[in-house]
């Protein structure tokens, strides 16, 4: 594609520079720059991708996109590179990369997901439900990529990834058929404009509980930051299906985002009236089953998924699923074989006579859930392995702590991603909170920067009877300590440890 063609999807830019390129990639990484690169100079939170427009250059940038003239970039010196300046560098990001793969979103009924939890087992509900009925389905969430049959793991370490990526996966949808595509779409991805071009048909919500405040300030920004989401399905292009919002009747968000959404409301609760309800629900170590009270009728539906919180996801995903004529017969057949999510509740058994669970909840809010779910269906004690991730939200740290306090037995706090930051300052900071709820170290809790020797602990600890959640981190394969990474998948650390002691 000409250079020329591809500015055509920005309304507001100035260029500087006659020449008009072949273009062959979108990048903000200067160090992925290769010949036919277009190099969009991206201001972010630790490094400006302004000061690396030089570099590009000597890599042989097609072009450059940024959003001010650089003092000095060398570009007389290494190329005559026509620059590019826009008003905003990450959403002309989002539209080139679109624009280069052809706008695949407008070719797609894309689907979005939004809330503090619940995304990724809702956004594979949703798919699989889609499927059910016929469809051919897509997803980018934060565990796995899928297209069709094909699902591998999402390395970026990002929920939702940057805008070249996403707009690449889309456009492989199209090239292989899809019907849908499902995207997580976080609150940072949002804000950033990853998701800009995605050209959403239908937009659900889960639920708001405070989390990344250090990002979004407050909980009122975070939900409006969240609310971007349902705004978004007014600036799509019509695809000849409304533009619906499916939204938790229950959630303290739902009157807000109720006035934000454009388009048709469909509302889900246990709670509150709304067009999707659950009634009679039944919860057990092995599944969970409820009535749906519907606008087509009522059903008795059943689900290996497990949780309450766990019955919000699969009301939103059926009252998504029935916006788009997907039929019951196809919802109750498909809710009840769906297995999860790697990660998502799964249990640990290697012959022991407790339980093990590892799981993602890594809010205060999915912590008391998973916990307090725990509490009603174990006879014995409930143990915990938890952490808090660095640079990143400091005050829910104690939050935590309270939380494992109150619904736990015994803890062990330990390492969960402290990238650059110290983790015996992450690990005091957790402490100062079960300090203030009345643990008592040693009794209470242990803590342990060393992860592995945490979930060994809590497993020594465990008799017939009680059950240990093994919680933050679900599917995740790493440890990031910033420079350097660790192998650590607790699911397998689990095995080893239970293998390599009499527990099992």
């Amino acid at each position: 594609m000409k250079l020329s063609e591809l500015l055509s999807a920005l309304p507001l830019k100035q260029t500087v520079g006659q020449d008009d390129p072949d273009v062959t990639g979108i990048v903000q990484d200067s160090r992925q720059v290769v010949g036919g690169s277009v190099f969009v100079a991206v201001p972010g939170f630790r490094v400006d991708g302004h000061t690396f427009i030089p570099e590009a250059l000597k890599r042989g940038a097609a072009a450059i996109v940024a959003e001010r003239p650089v003092e000095g970039d060398a570009g007389d010196q290494y190329s005559s590179a026509p620059r590019v300046i826009v008003p905003n560098a990450r959403q002309a990001l989002a539209f080139l990369s679109a624009a280069l793969h052809g706008f695949p979103a407008r070719r797609l009924k894309v689907v979005g997901v939004t809330g503090t939890d619940g995304k990724t087992t809702t956004s594979f509900l949703i798919s699989s439900l889609l499927e059910a009925a016929g469809h051919s389905t897509g997803v980018i969430g934060t565990v796995d990529f899928k297209i069709g049959d094909r699902l591998w793991s999402n390395e970026t370490g990002q929920s939702t990834p940057e805008a070249p990526a996403i707009q690449e996966l889309l456009a492989r949808m199209v090239a292989e058929g899809m019907d849908y595509a499902v995207i997580e779409s976080t609150s940072h991805a949002l804000v950033l404009d990853r998701v800009a071009a995605c050209e959403y048909d239908a937009a659900v919500f889960t639920n708001l509980s405070a989390e990344h405040l250090d990002f979004h300030r407050d909980i009122d920004q975070y939900l409006r930051d969240k609310s971007r989401l349902f705004a978004l399905l007014g600036e799509s292009i019509d695809k000849g299906v409304p533009k619906t919002a499916v939204l938790n009747a229950d959630d303290r968000s739902f009157a807000f985002l109720r006035q934000v959404a454009k388009g048709p409301v469909v509302s889900y609760g246990i709670d509150a009236a709304a067009d999707f309800r659950a009634g009679d629900i039944k919860l057990s170590g092995k599944g969970t089953s409820f009535r749906l009270i519907s606008p087509s009728g009522e059903v008795d539906l059943t689900t290996r998924l497990l949780a309450k919180y766990n019955v919000y996801n699969a009301l939103a995903a059926i009252a998504l699923a029935s916006s788009l004529g997907v039929d019951m017969d196809a919802i109750r057949g498909c809710l009840a074989g769906f297995a999860g999510v790697p990660g998502r509740w799964e249990r640990v058994d290697c012959g022991q006579p407790f339980d093990v669970f590892v799981d993602f909840a890594h809010t205060p809010a999915a912590l008391e859930k998973s916990l307090s779910f725990l509490r009603s269906q174990t006879a014995g004690r409930v143990l915990l392995v938890f952490g808090c991730p660095g640079e990143r939200d400091e005050l829910k740290r104690p939050v935590m702590a309270a939380v494992a306090s109150r619904l736990s037995e015994f803890f062990v706090i330990t390492t969960d991603d402290p990238h650059h930051e110290d983790p015996q300052r992450i690990l005091d900071q957790v402490e100062a909170g079960a300090r203030q709820a009345g643990a008592i170290p040693g009794t209470h809790y242990e803590r342990t920067i060393d992860r592995f020797e945490a979930i060994r602990l809590v497993l020594e600890r465990a008799r017939p009877g009680d059950a240990v959640l093994i919680a933050g981190r679900g599917h995740e394969k790493h440890i990031d300590y910033g420079s350097y990474k660790v192998a650590c998948d607790d699911r397998e650390v689990v095995e080893v440890t239970l293998w390599r002691t009499d527990a099992r």
